[in-house]
């Protein structure tokens, strides 16, 4: 699990280490539900990046991909 470092307002962590005491489990486990919660109230998920790649694997089928964008905006530069 990657470990990310977060700035709080002083009365903020008060709170969280009394919850946190008080619940005998770890600040980081009410911080991770607390996000947990949010995402799921906004109906965000995130991404899997892994099946992303799969589903979109050899979908490209033209010339090289620099070739193809450098066609496409030199026709910009014939209409302009």
């Amino acid at each position: 699990m990657p470990r990310t470092v977060i700035s709080l307002d002083p009365d903020d962590k008060v709170w969280l280490d009394k919850e946190a005491k008080s619940r005998r489990v770890p600040m980081t486990q009410i911080v991770r539900e607390a996000v947990r919660r949010l995402r799921q109230e906004r109906g965000v998920t995130a991404p899997d990046f892994d099946q992303i790649v799969r589903d979109t694997a050899g979908i490209w089928k033209g010339e090289g991909g620099l070739a193809y964008q450098r066609a496409r905006r030199a026709e910009w530069d014939k209409t302009a």
